[in-house]
């Protein structure tokens, strides 16, 4: 798999590229980093690197635009470019096993990447792009598109409008890449066991007598079998983004076309039998699903422009569109039922889908101040439309074993054409106020958003209306930060709200069947503090965050639903980044969790704790410039997770796990054109393990990666 440079607008910029050579490297190299990566910073108005260039100093708070952490009343972390590239980092999972609060829910290698933050579900079709929600690839976002990966824990309704699925434990924003004031040719080929071969080409340029204008032209190509037995994969990227720099005028036009490919078999989830001792977990190359084939197609367009109208009042909009596609076994890979002896059933189908969809958003900012008050007052409108289809082919009661798979199972083929299933529009409208006082020691920020969700679903065989749901609901929130002892201090606290849509009580005997629930509103509440320490910062976070959920009440066999039931999750976050010295660098935390249902259907469960929720997850890694060579860096991380339980019961429990990651690097120059080679070998111990529960209802377990190197070689021309 290709390693470093590609991207939606993307290039790898030269600035990251050259900071990475060791102090005591040659001057020639390391003096200009400095000056290339202060102008591709104000080329693109992100906030500054953090020392150790790991992670930025701020993130954007959706409509408020980008923040300094310090005064941003959340838990958030935006990790750069260069630890993508340095990390060799494949997918957004790669990135997110930096974080203590993040893990993986997917069974590693599949098609799709779903995540759990704060205890709750985000899907993949929630990474929001610049900003906004329905734009990013869907299956894999292509990490050479990507600046930053940018994470805020929590609800963000407030500040982004809903997410398409609802997704309540936080939000991941990827920041596009822009040509860099100097001109940029760069070539990688790369290797990823078992035999991924890949290539990319990454070319920036900026145009004009101020170098307004830039352009950005990414192209990429891996292919070659992967570690899961029998199964390859084929990759297909290219973007191009350009932007305008003007003193009141701020635009860029983002375009991308990416297709992944894989035939031969697909990585599967264990659905376990109620109350079936869970065994030692599989080895992940295990191929369940042989014959398995499919192909996920994302093609976008996205265009954002800013006007600073004066000192005063900015007004800012954007628009983008995506087309989505996808045939095959791609969806419902579920090993079911495995009972004690390893037997199993599972449906294999062949499945043809669409998701069109059209993202825009617009607003105003404004700075002001009354009697001593600063105010940023901020409008931000919001609006999502997604039309979606689908159609299967299926093949139902297919049996094999976890421990002696069959080595052909049928596999259906997709149907010709994917009728209209349903409709979904999503908007919003926000207005949000910080106001700071004691010259800035004090922000206090007042918001209040209005979300509107509507859904029409169809049937696929005659296109007639099946179900309707047009509800509104009004989100406040309420955040503070303080800064008591200067600005290497701060301490804030918050109140928000996020949204997910209201459930259907779709069971047949239930008295209230096709009732809509409005959406749901999850509650965090959250107090924190964060402090500088010459290259070091830290992160301390204290929350709770309830989610309604839909419960069944009085008679078993004629039952009531309500929206009721409620999960909680509480915990304790700390999150650490930056230079210990000039050649150590750390990043990572530890995140401690009590995740109980406090009220489920019929009580049956109350006080139980929550399914997937480890009371411990630590991520530590770090590296290391050697002093013997210059130009060499050596790094590691360790990742580990507690037990946690499958079912709701809490009779299904999969244990803790921990893994070991090494890596090293070397940055040199053939006839004064920088090369860098790197070298990561993830999972060194090659640990068979169960990393996580992939879903609330049933009791379904995931497979961790197995040891996998990475190789690359990074040419600038």
């Amino acid at each position: 798999m290709t390693p470093v440079a590609l991207a939606i607008g993307t290039i790898v910029c030269p600035a990251l590229a050259l900071a990475q050579v060791a102090p005591g490297g040659a001057g020639d190299v390391t003096l200009p980093a400095v000056k290339v990566s202060v102008d591709a910073e104000r080329a693109s108005d992100l906030p500054a690197l953090q020392a150790g260039r790991q992670v930025a100093r701020g993130a954007r708070l959706g409509g408020l635009g980008n923040q300094d952490v310090m005064d941003t009343p959340f838990n958030i972390t935006s990790y750069t470019a260069e630890l993508i590239a340095d990390q060799q980092a494949r997918n957004v999972a790669d990135v997110m096993a930096n974080d203590p609060s993040v893990r993986f829910t997917t069974s590693s290698g599949h098609a799709y990447e779903n995540y759990r933050i704060r205890g709750f579900d985000v899907s993949a079709s929630e990474l929001a792009l610049d900003g906004m929600f329905g734009l990013a690839p869907s299956g894999h976002a292509p990490l050479e598109a990507v600046e930053r990966v940018e994470v805020l824990k929590g609800p963000g309704a407030l500040f982004t409008g809903m997410p398409p699925g609802g997704g309540v434990g936080g939000v991941i924003n990827l920041v596009p890449k822009r040509a860099g004031d100097a001109p940029l040719s760069r070539v990688s080929v790369g290797y990823q066991s078992k035999s991924q071969f890949g290539t990319s080409l990454d070319l920036g340029r900026r145009f004009g007598e101020g170098k307004e204008l830039g352009l950005r032209i990414n192209g990429a190509f891996s292919d070659g079998d992967t570690y899961l037995d029998g199964q390859s994969k084929k990759r297909e990227f290219v973007s191009a983004a350009a932007d305008y720099r003007g003193r009141a005028l701020k635009a860029s036009v983002d375009a991308y076309y990416s297709k992944e490919s894989f035939a031969g078999g697909t990585p599967a989830m264990y659905w376990f039998q109620a109350a079936t001792p869970i065994p030692d977990a599989r080895s992940p190359r295990t191929n369940l699903f042989p014959g398995a084939n499919g192909t996920l197609e994302s093609k976008a367009v996205m265009a954002k422009a800013e006007y600073e109208f004066n000192r005063y009042v900015t007004a800012f909009a954007g628009l983008g569109v995506m087309d989505f596609e996808s045939v095959g076994f791609i969806n419902g890979t579920h090993a079911r039922n495995i009972a004690a002896n390893g037997d199993f059933t599972a449906t294999t189908n062949g499945t043809r889908s669409y998701t069109d969809s059209v993202s825009s958003e617009a607003g105003l900012r404004s700075q002001f101040a009354t009697a001593g008050v600063g105010h940023e007052l901020v409008l931000h409108m919001t609006h999502l439309e997604q039309e979606s289809g689908s159609a299967t082919n299926s093949v139902a009661g297919v049996t094999s074993n976890i421990y002696t798979p069959l080595t052909t199972l049928a596999m259906p083929q997709a149907p010709g054409r994917a009728p209209k299933t349903s409709d979904t529009t999503l908007s919003s409208l926000a207005l949000v106020d910080t106001l700071s006082f004691v010259d800035d020691r004090v922000r206090l920020t007042l918001g209040v958003r209005n979300q509107n969700v509507k859904t029409i679903n169809y049937s696929a065989t005659t296109g007639a209306t099946t179900a309707k749901y047009d509800k509104s609901v009004v989100t406040p929130a309420l955040a503070l930060v303080v800064k008591p002892w200067g600005p290497s201090i701060s301490l804030y606290a918050n109140y928000v709200q996020g949204l997910s849509r209201g459930d259907t009580v779709s069971d047949t005997l239930a008295t209230n069947r096709n009732f809509v629930f409005a959406p749901y509103k999850t509650e965090q509440k959250e107090v924190g503090g964060k402090w500088t320490q010459g290259g070091f910062a830290n992160t301390l976070s204290l929350f709770e965050i309830t989610k309604p959920t839909m419960v069944a009440i009085g008679s078993s066999t004629n039952p009531t639903y309500t929206d009721e039931g409620e999960k909680r999750v509480r915990g304790l976050e700390w999150n650490t980044f930056g230079e210990l010295t000039r050649s150590v660098r750390l990043l990572g935390g530890v995140t401690y969790t009590r995740g109980v249902q406090t009220r489920t259907a019929y009580d049956r469960y109350n006080g139980n704790e929550a399914i997937g929720a480890p009371r411990w997850q630590g991520n530590l890694g770090g590296e290391w410039d050697t002093p013997w060579l210059a130009g060499l860096t050596l790094s590691g991380r360790v990742i580990t997770t507690s037990s946690q339980y499958l079912d709701a019961a809490n009779r299904q429990q999969i244990p803790s796990w921990t893994t070991v990651d090494v890596g090293a690097r070397y940055v040199t120059s053939v006839e004064q054109r920088r090369v860098v080679l790197r070298l990561n070998i993830n999972n060194l111990f090659d640990k068979h393990y169960w990393s996580g529960s992939f879903s609330d209802s049933y009791s379904m377990a995931t497979l961790g990666s197995p040891r996998t190197v990475l190789a690359s070689a990074t040419f600038d021309l």
